[in-house]
């Protein structure tokens, strides 16, 4: 299909029928289109490498995490188009953290292009977590930002070509 010959609101109504092809795959299943691919992504592509635990996903609305293990490690993903990722809701007051209150273990980053497209997904564990946490002074939480240091610190788990 050359996407070149339909009009504005064909399109529109490719990507309505798109989105609701992907909840009835259940691929996505909120209203955040990028978090829910990364999401689908991320334990996918665990279920389907040798060496890696099985995933399955949270129930929607579960607080801290995404997905957990057969082990019940607890997995927050996030994924992103930029080098910084959304912000850790739970981890909202600066200074106040409960460093030995793990709210999760690890840390799983989905890093697309803005064609959203996988290029990369990195693992992280709680401690690594807490080294390269940063405070979003708007968003009032903290989130991570893809930086040369946190790569080397991380388990790359999927590179693109």
């Amino acid at each position: 299909m050359d996407l070149k010959t339909l009009n504005s609101e064909e399109i529109i109504e490719l990507i309505a029928n798109s989105i609701l092809e992907l909840k009835t795959r259940k691929i996505i299943r909120t209203n955040n289109l990028i978090g829910d691919l990364g999401e689908y992504l991320a334990i996918k592509t665990y279920n389907e490498t040798r060496n890696l635990p099985n995933l399955q996903p949270a129930p929607i609305g579960t607080k801290n995490i995404d997905a957990i293990s057969r082990e019940g490690k607890r997995y927050s993903i996030k994924s992103t188009t930029t080098n910084s990722t959304g912000v850790f809701s739970a981890l909202n007051e600066k200074g106040n953290m409960e460093i030995n209150e793990k709210f999760f273990e690890y840390v799983i980053i989905c890093k697309f292009n803005d064609s959203f497209k996988l290029e990369a997904i990195y693992e992280i564990d709680w401690d690594t977590f807490l080294k390269h946490k940063k405070w979003h002074k708007t968003m009032g939480s903290y989130h991570l930002t893809i930086t040369k240091q946190l790569i080397n610190d991380s388990q790359i788990i999927f590179k693109s070509a």
